[in-house]
């Protein structure tokens, strides 16, 4: 008994099974994520670092407009490219789950799944050679003679960054709604439509509102990751696109000031966590508000 649970053997066996995740996660995740809180209570003058524990990065964070200028952009790109990614992925989803025969929908799901095939890098490349001032778009409007000079609005700016990361996260946007669309029972739309319902309205009030899980989930797999996206802002977005990423990744590798950036990276963090709290919260209550 002195080692309590862990003389069963099932306890012994479960606790073998989770030692090495348990492990992994520890020194891949905690261990450098408990570096970086340690570093945003330090400053360093570029080679030199003190550790006197000190508030002052939060308060440059806090009181330097370039920080909350390079925030507030980029929590409008995460919305914007949320909101432009799961308007166009619901359509898809729903005609893969509703309009596609069952055997032809692994198929279906299958292509939508081959942009992950290439490297996100090369994507991003390819973005750039299509906006691009001799791209495709402006090559072939120029062709055709509706414009005289190349469109300057989609490309090095926000603008580029969201059409971008709008068509990168497609795929994730679009797998969790088809899920949820997959999930729902076909004899409740039949009622809708015996008891007078048209089809629009029958999925305004039956097929929506059941399938707003897997939108929450879209919106939250896409939203979290684009905030803190670096390349695609990197390599599109030019001087008016860059976004909090690139700030940090200029704080740790340009200015080699590992401080600043980690208060930044964590300020960041807790921004996204408290929008994704409040947005899940929301959205519970509005499932018990539908109950």
């Amino acid at each position: 008994m002195a080692f309590g649970g862990f003389s069963n053997p099932d306890s012994r066996r479960a606790a073998a099974l989770i030692a090495a995740p348990f492990v992994y996660v520890i020194l891949l995740l905690a261990v450098p994520l408990s570096a970086v809180v340690l570093f945003s209570f330090w400053t360093q003058d570029f080679m030199s670092v003190d550790t006197t524990f000190t508030l002052n990065n939060y308060r440059r964070i806090a009181t330097e407009p370039i920080f909350g200028v390079l925030l507030q952009r980029s929590v409008f790109v995460a919305a914007m490219v949320t909101l432009v990614t799961v308007l166009l992925a619901y359509p898809v989803a729903y005609f893969v789950s509703f309009h596609v025969e069952p055997g032809k929908k692994s198929l279906w799901l299958f292509l939508i799944t081959i942009p992950f095939w290439t490297s996100y890098l090369i994507r991003v490349f390819l973005w750039r050679v299509i906006l691009g001032f001799n791209g495709v778009i402006n090559t072939g409007l120029q062709q055709i003679g509706l414009i005289d000079e190349p469109l300057t609005f989609i490309i090095y700016n926000v603008n580029a960054v969201i059409i971008t990361l709008s068509h990168a996260f497609a795929p994730f946007a679009i797998l969790p709604i088809f899920v949820a669309l997959e999930k729902i029972d076909r004899s409740l739309l039949e009622a809708g439509l015996d008891l007078g319902e048209s089809r629009f309205t029958t999925f305004l009030r039956v097929t929506l509102p059941l399938s707003v899980p897997g939108v929450v989930a879209a919106v939250l797999i896409v939203f979290i990751p684009t905030i803190g996206d670096y390349v695609t802002p990197e390599q599109v977005g030019g001087a008016g696109g860059r976004l909090v990423a690139n700030m940090i990744q200029t704080q740790f590798f340009a200015l080699n000031n590992a401080p600043l950036g980690s208060a930044l990276a964590l300020t960041s963090m807790a921004m996204v966590s408290v929008i994704a709290l409040g947005f899940v919260f929301l959205n519970r209550r509005w499932l018990r508000g539908r109950r």
